[in-house]
């Protein structure tokens, strides 16, 4: 049988190799642009079944690497035939074919009794067996579940629909990633019709929240269609620039700062006083050493969140403190006098290769 191939990935605004979330994601995000209960555009039920069908391969893993195995060559619309030996339509026994039967596409709404997936589907996954997406996977996608979680077909049931999840962005200063803390927020939004409304929230921020990282707030997002839940408010942190520590930017619960030593000590070695994000501690400055040079303190930077493999238990991040060897601006005669006395003693030329 020739069809006209389909590319999925193209269908959902996705590259080859998206993760599960981003196909979910991208799932959820048209469907709800496109559904037939809520879309006025023209041409939405062709495309929310084209969503839909692309969405019920890409989620299942054995689908979607079979799908993958037909090779990234093909071309949207061009004719498809599969080859030789791949089994999509065999004869009359519920593995696809004429005695096979058709996926459907139904949710109960204006789009009328469902739609049969296409015949490029059925040409690699044949008819018999293959379930579709229904209502109960739309909604649990919707949610941010995994599809089939709820269990069950039930496409007689309303249309409800999960509210949008909404984001927002908080800075918060470096104690507060360090120590955790409950703020008071206040976030102003604007609806459709230009009316500006206020919103106060108690977040708690955890211990160890990193640069980047999302507080979700569930229930604080848009409101539901239908009966269907609020959907959640995700707050991207910022953590605010210290004067005294830097996060690591691949390692974010390590910490940077800067040491200042004198040249004796740099020289010599010595122990000296550090100051970290929560005290001072005595460090050790090895003899020899060198502007530039870093210090480990291990377990001296921001902590690390609980983890659910109990082996890994929290900790913290570590401290590099940078070296950095700071000369006297004056002298009295005495200095003077000894410092010369050292440079005549001393053949070490800085600028020797």
């Amino acid at each position: 049988m020739t069809a006209k191939f389909q590319d999925y990935y193209q269908s959902l605004g996705l590259r080859r190799g998206a993760s599960a979330d981003e196909i979910q994601s991208a799932y959820r995000t048209m469907a709800r642009k496109y559904h037939p209960d809520v879309s006025k555009e023209a041409g939405a039920d062709a495309k929310f079944k084209e969503i839909s069908e692309a969405y019920e391969v890409l989620k299942d893993p054995e689908k979607r690497k079979r799908y993958d195995a037909l090779g990234a060559n093909w071309k949207q619309g061009q004719e498809f035939r599969p080859p030789p030996g791949w089994g999509g339509r065999g004869g009359g026994d519920g593995q696809g074919g004429p005695g096979g039967r058709r996926v459907h596409v139904n949710f109960g709404g204006r789009g009328g009794g469902g739609a049969d997936f296409s015949e490029f589907f059925e040409s690699i996954f044949g008819g018999g067996g293959m379930g579709g997406i229904d209502q109960d996977d739309f909604a649990e996608a919707m949610r941010g579940g995994r599809p089939g979680a709820r269990g069950g077909r039930n496409h007689s049931r309303s249309y409800a629909q999960a509210g949008r999840t909404q984001e927002a962005e908080i800075t918060i200063p470096l104690a507060d990633a360090f120590h955790g803390a409950t703020r008071r927020i206040s976030l102003s939004s604007v609806d459709e019709t230009g009316e500006e409304s206020t919103r106060n929230y108690e977040v708690r921020i955890p211990a160890g929240v990193t640069d980047g990282s999302t507080i979700r707030l569930p229930g604080q997002g848009g409101e539901g269609y239908g009966g269907g839940p609020a959907g959640d408010l995700l707050l991207r942190v910022s953590i605010a620039p210290d004067p005294r520590f830097r996060i690591d930017p691949h390692h974010k619960h390590n910490l940077h700062t800067t040491l200042d030593i004198a040249p004796w000590e740099a020289a010599l070695g010595g122990r000296v006083h550090l100051t970290t994000i929560d005290g001072d501690i005595t460090v050790t400055i090895p003899a020899g050493s060198q502007s530039g040079q870093k210090l480990r303190i291990r377990a001296r930077g921001l902590p690390t969140r609980s983890r659910s493999d109990a082996a890994e238990a929290p900790g913290r991040g570590d401290l590099f403190a940078e070296l950095r060897i700071v000369t006297p601006r004056s002298l009295t005669d005495e200095q003077r006098a000894l410092w010369e006395q050292l440079a005549k003693a001393s053949n070490f030329d800085p600028r020797a290769s």
